[in-house]
């Protein structure tokens, strides 16, 4: 699925391509949506943003569109007129005369009045944004000492969107890694100087997995991977995917673990 930083990039795609245009057709094609079909037409798209996995497409007749990849979803950005070489089966289509936004796959899309996106089920219980400007290494290490996570395990809880939003598994993985700790600790197993240093990466590795478009790893080491010839997805993670590996730091092999549903990777011996 992805995650945070790959929904802001497909947000920053969709801005230059259609943000602050005249939306001339906008169509869906979900059986439950179609009531809507030339609700948008003539709209004008004043705003897209990204909250953690969540696009919003915010227009100015007063309604937005909620939209949510899932695992399969994905938004393409083509010339008017164009015909993707795809399988995947279209679900909503944004019309303007410069480029269409067509999303493909999607099975959660939602019209919601911009005023009452408040009480929208998903957005409601969203923590912070990980990469917002706002959202400061204090913000996180208040996250760290609410009650309701405090006495979680880094495992289970650093992929529930109420904590932050925009986590996900790989970005899990990689920030329990590099704040040398296990999957099964607790925050309120650690002291001030670990929780501050967790409280970076949580910050960090999204930040720069956005920057760099899903890098992970240290960036000298991703670019001196590539170009020894390993391909973009060998070289951007510490761990993720790398099971039977050997860790870069201490040459144990990583192994993956069940953890709240999914896999998740870890050094042995750099994670105890």
């Amino acid at each position: 699925m992805p995650e945070g930083p790959e929904i802001r990039r497909v947000r920053d795609r969709l801005a230059v391509a259609i943000e602050g245009k005249n939306a001339s057709v906008v169509v869906f094609y979900l059986p439950a949506l179609k009531e809507w079909n030339g609700t948008f037409d003539g709209a004008t798209i004043t705003a897209i943003e990204s909250r953690g996995k969540a696009l919003l497409t915010h227009f100015d007749n007063g309604y937005t569109i909620y939209s949510h990849n899932q695992l399969y979803g994905r938004w393409l950005v083509v010339e008017p007129g164009a015909e993707p070489e795809t399988t995947r089966q279209l679900r909503l289509a944004i019309h303007t005369d410069k480029a269409w936004a067509l999303l493909y796959s999607a099975s959660d899309i939602e019209v919601w009045p911009a005023g009452e996106l408040v009480r929208h089920p998903f957005l409601k219980r969203l923590g912070p944004d990980v990469l917002a400007p706002g959202t400061t290494v204090a913000t996180i290490l208040e996250r760290l000492q609410h009650p309701v996570f405090h006495c979680r395990q880094l495992g289970g809880f650093l992929t529930d969107q109420s904590f932050v939003a925009g986590l996900g598994n790989y970005l899990r993985c990689e920030i329990i890694f590099c704040a040398g700790l296990h999957p099964k600790q607790r925050p309120c197993d650690l002291g001030r100087e670990t929780l501050q240093l967790l409280a970076e990466q949580i910050l960090e590795l999204p930040r720069q997995s956005y920057a760099t478009g899903g890098i992970t790893n240290e960036l000298q080491r991703a670019k001196k991977l590539m170009n020894s010839g390993a391909s973009f997805e060998e070289a951007r993670f510490h761990i993720f995917r790398r099971e039977g590996k050997p860790c870069y730091r201490c040459g144990s092999p990583i192994v993956q673990q069940r953890n709240a549903g999914q896999g998740c990777y870890l050094c042995p011996q750099c994670q105890r």
